[in-house]
């Protein structure tokens, strides 16, 4: 029941989000916004406030923001027109609309304007209709820097301490298996004195599957234990189940924020790193992860309370508003390439091109959720 919780609020929180930035900027640059739904299938409530209706939908995993004129029609054409043909709304430099036939049958697709006129998405700018494609990703972008700074202001900086007591003990290590608990102080590992905490990374460290004798303080009174380290099969290092304390520094407002603000940046460089490192096969593809891996992390965090779930939520709308840049059709990124395509050429690629485009960006993309999805169960 927790997982299914976590995972509606931090899949409903990173969608809200995301389609609120296209709704803002949609609206702002005078498109018609129909409607604003979180979720897909069946409605579960919906209001209609002005021209927009707003609604929840069933599924959780998704949401739209349903904007006038980003849609074709079919229309049965008239005797035989050239193949492309061009409507100049009559405005200086204004937008012309080219109608692309799509066969060489008697039908051609063309922007459905649905009422709504000169507030059509397809007869607003090229530069509004970019600003609104890239909404989204920036609002993916600054809901972490808002997460962030909550957690450092409210909850403080945790930076390793150097002292050799234990902070956390991890379940089914030899620690845990030893009766070690937080709190404890290292005093002695076979003999030789602990006074810091690298001391004991340095110590173990060759000697897995070697029984050694460890000291150590509770509560005033010196205890002994013995422990056998073992190897982490990821990291290849020898471990016996334990993290160091934390000393807690409470930043003021200024220095949280840009605190925040530095994090944002360096997680967002390391997920350039880790997508160029997939891209040239440094990083095979059986790391990624699907729906299920995510809302099975997110079920294991949210467990952890409730500042590791908003720091997980920060990283996945951090990795969402990236992913959704990249150039390939059907995500935002690939929206603003046939924008950025469309402004070089003068008018827009037409329909027949759009849909083939959309059509292998749709195939690739769920091509990839189902390899994910069977990474995830095999797992």
């Amino acid at each position: 029941m927790t997982t299914i919780v976590a995972a509606i609020f931090v899949f409903g929180l990173l969608v809200l989000v995301h389609e609120l930035g296209h709704f803002i900027v949609a609206k702002l640059t005078g498109m018609r916004v129909d409607e604003f739904a979180i979720g897909f299938g069946p409605k579960l409530w919906s209001r209609k406030y002005g021209e927009t209706l707003y609604a929840i939908r069933a599924v959780p995993l998704g949401g739209f923001n349903r904007i006038a004129g980003m849609d074709y029609e079919i229309i049965e054409r008239m005797g035989n027109e050239a193949e492309e043909n061009a409507e100049d709304d009559g405005k200086p430099g204004g937008w012309k609309r080219y109608v692309p036939s799509v066969s060489r049958d008697n039908v051609v697709m063309v922007p459905d304007e649905e009422g709504a006129g000169e507030r059509a998405y397809f007869r607003r700018p090229v530069w509004a209709r970019m600003l609104m494609v890239l909404a989204g990703s920036f609002m993916n972008f600054v809901l972490p820097m808002f997460i962030f700074f909550g957690i450092f202001y409210f909850s403080g900086v945790a930076t390793p301490s150097p002292e050799p007591v234990i902070g956390a003990v991890m379940a089914e290590k030899p620690a845990a298996m030893a009766g070690l608990m937080k709190g404890d102080r290292i005093l002695t590992i076979d003999g030789s004195e602990v006074t810091k905490w690298e001391d004991i990374s340095r110590q173990i460290q060759g000697a897995e599957g070697k029984p050694f004798k460890l000291t150590y303080q509770r509560d005033g009174e010196v205890r002994s234990a013995t422990l056998i380290p073992e190897e982490e099969p990821d990291s290849k290092r020898v471990i016996i189940g334990i993290t160091s304390s934390a000393d807690i520094h409470q930043p003021g407002l200024l220095e949280a924020a840009g605190l925040a603000f530095q994090k944002v940046v360096f997680v967002l460089m390391a997920m350039v790193g880790a997508l160029i490192q997939l891209m040239l096969g440094s990083v095979g593809a059986e790391a990624l992860s699907g729906p299920v891996g995510i809302v099975q992390m997110t079920g294991e965090v949210a467990n952890q309370g409730i500042l590791p779930l908003l720091n997980f939520a920060a990283f996945l709308s951090l990795n969402l508003g990236l992913i959704n840049l990249l150039p390939v059709p059907a995500l935002d990124g690939g929206h603003f390439v046939m924008l950025v395509l469309e402004g070089l050429r003068g008018k827009p690629l037409g329909p027949k091109a759009m849909y083939y485009i959309q059509a292998a960006g749709v195939t690739l993309l769920v091509s990839l959720m189902i390899f994910t999805t069977f990474n995830d169960l095999m797992k």
